[in-house]
């Protein structure tokens, strides 16, 4: 399907899965903080909680586990084990500078991420990618995070754009229902460690990477 850049004013990336690898390193620090609370979950269950915010898994885990610690002690133990990992392994995925070297001539660029403030600055910082971006947003400021849809309407409203003219990047199916949720169209990169969801067809757009998303723009233009 053809991209008709023209009729955006604004894309809108998530960041985790998409902008940057970090979807194992999440994997990793859930693992030895669950571990250290005792609990036998693997790395395989945390499929089902892919896309919600951290505050939210941890509250799922904690229900069916029943771990003492609060969901706020158990949140700062995984963000400082996060950061630690970012700062050491953290790289961009395929095609991601190129891109948006090629959108941010364009028109504004926005992240709107369910990870917290202190993660993304994290990642921004560590990638050099910060200047990109017009507007950087969190669910942790909404109420809800994804699949609702707050967090893409509110950094459309920071941008001081509609959202039906709001281009979204997203990885998850988590995120593609967010962005249709919000009324914007969606482009849909699945993270490689997910297991393949055919639902996730409700984007618009559907790529392998982001390099080859680059390019269908680029052949586009």
């Amino acid at each position: 399907m053809k991209i008709n850049l023209c009729k955006y004013d604004a894309v809108i990336f998530d960041m985790d899965g998409v902008l940057v690898d970090s979807e194992p390193l999440w994997k990793i620090a859930m693992h030895e903080v669950f571990s250290s609370l005792g609990s036998t979950l693997e790395k395989k269950d945390f499929q089902k909680t892919v896309g919600l915010r951290i505050d939210e898994v941890i509250f799922y885990w904690k229900n069916i586990e029943n771990w003492k610690p609060s969901v706020i002690e158990i949140e700062e133990q995984i963000i400082n084990k996060m950061i630690t990992l970012i700062n050491a392994q953290a790289t961009p995925l395929i095609g991601v500078i190129d891109t948006l070297d090629y959108l941010s001539d364009r028109m504004p660029i926005a992240v709107a991420s369910s990870s917290p403030f202190r993660l993304i600055n994290a990642v921004l910082n560590k990638l050099d990618i910060l200047h990109y971006f017009k507007v950087v947003h969190s669910a942790e400021e909404e109420d809800f995070g994804k699949p609702h849809p707050a967090v893409f309407i509110s950094a459309a409203r920071k941008m001081g754009k509609t959202p039906e003219k709001c281009l979204v990047i997203e990885d998850s199916l988590t995120g593609v229902v967010a962005g249709k949720a919000a009324k914007m169209d969606v482009v849909a990169i699945p993270e490689k460690t997910h297991f393949p969801n055919p639902r996730i067809n409700l984007a618009d757009y559907l790529f392998e990477d982001m390099g080859l998303f680059l390019e269908k723009l680029r052949s586009e233009s």
